[in-house]
């Protein structure tokens, strides 16, 4: 059986009113008699009556609705994010609608033409791990469609942006594991395009050449579809831990590169910190519980996402065009446990 809402000529019809008194009574019209409004308001309370979305986009050609596209929602710092963004929009009176990659570009271009589809009034987005040509994302923005970018950011395209301080992040993760003793450091990285692969890298470089270290190409890695797959992972650290020079520890950079890089060194019995120091992005609430305890970078993913709602919804509310935009930078922190300190 379909379902079918209340609609304002239902509320008519079963009060024996005209739709026009209806309409102008949940309008709270001065028009109309305050007995007739408690009438009207009554029985769509009791019938859980709700405007029709569709109906009132086309009057105010705004939908009330922003899109929220994400590489994948059980990530837990997009989850993070995407719990930040929610609590903006909902103060705002606006309602999400979320999609994800699942690190595709093709997926990411499907979903952000559905979201155009659905008439939001705006998109807040974080691009895959294939994502080089952001010809898609342009098109949109040119159309007038306002979006803002978060974390994995197009980097040519003027629009709002905010991302972490990722080159700090890496500089104090690899600092830490030099002060902690360790000398053959490797990193693992998502693709080598994405604007965080390039701003983490650099940190980690930045890093050691400060503490004289020379920087091995051997020991850089990266996984193309930013760790979702294990298989990958895993390919990465086989390269690393055949290498002339072995590394005695590794940044991981990223949520599921870190996680899938311990579950290699547990499935290879490779003790972490004695073999192998590690450190990683992540944002995982239970990281401080694992054995070893696991040493995090943590990016303020909530912030993130409520400082991207906010840019959105002035974008979207402004009366004028906007033509200046912000790159907001927030820090990183870093958790020392276990896993970093030999």
């Amino acid at each position: 059986m379909k379902f079918e809402a209340v609609t304002i000529k239902d509320i008519a019809k079963a009060l024996g009113l005209s739709t026009s008194t209806v309409s102008r009574a949940l309008r709270d019209s001065y028009e109309i008699s305050p007995e007739t409004k408690e009438k009207v308001l009554q029985y769509a309370r009791e019938t859980n009556y709700r405007p029709n979305p569709i109906a009132l986009s086309l009057k105010e050609k705004r939908s009330s609705s922003i899109g929220v596209l994400v590489s994948e929602i059980a990530n837990s710092f997009f989850s993070q994010v995407i719990n930040g963004i929610e609590s903006v929009a909902q103060e705002r009176g606006y309602n999400v609608v979320i999609a994800q990659s699942k690190e595709s570009y093709e997926r990411e271009v499907s979903a952000l033409n559905y979201l155009a589809s659905r008439s939001v009034d705006g998109i807040i987005l974080s691009v895959s791990a294939e994502t080089y040509d952001f010809s898609a994302i342009s098109n949109l923005y040119n159309k007038g469609m306002a979006m803002v970018g978060f974390d994995r950011i197009a980097e040519t395209l003027q629009m709002h942006k905010v991302i972490v301080n990722n080159k700090r992040g890496a500089y104090d993760a690899t600092s830490q594991l030099i002060k902690n003793g360790f000398k053959n450091i490797a990193c693992i990285a998502s693709s080598s395009y994405l604007s965080i692969s390039k701003e983490r890298i650099q940190g980690y470089i930045d890093a050691l050449q400060e503490n004289n270290i020379k920087v091995n190409d051997e020991l850089i890695a990266y996984c193309a579809h930013g760790g979702m797959l294990y298989d990958e992972v895993e390919v990465a650290m086989k390269k690393l831990m055949s290498s002339t020079k072995k590394p005695d520890a590794i940044i991981a950079c990223s949520d599921k590169i870190t996680t899938n890089a311990m579950r290699y060194c547990k499935k290879e019995k490779i003790a972490i910190p004695e073999k192998l120091g590690l450190i990683g992005f992540s944002n995982l609430d239970l990281t401080e519980l694992l054995s070893p305890s696991l040493s995090v970078v943590r990016q303020p993913a909530g912030d993130m996402g409520k400082k991207a709602a906010e840019l959105l919804l002035s974008m979207i509310e402004s009366k004028r065009a906007v033509t200046e935009f912000q790159t907001v930078v927030l820090p990183a922190e870093i958790h020392e446990r276990e896993s970093s300190i030999k």
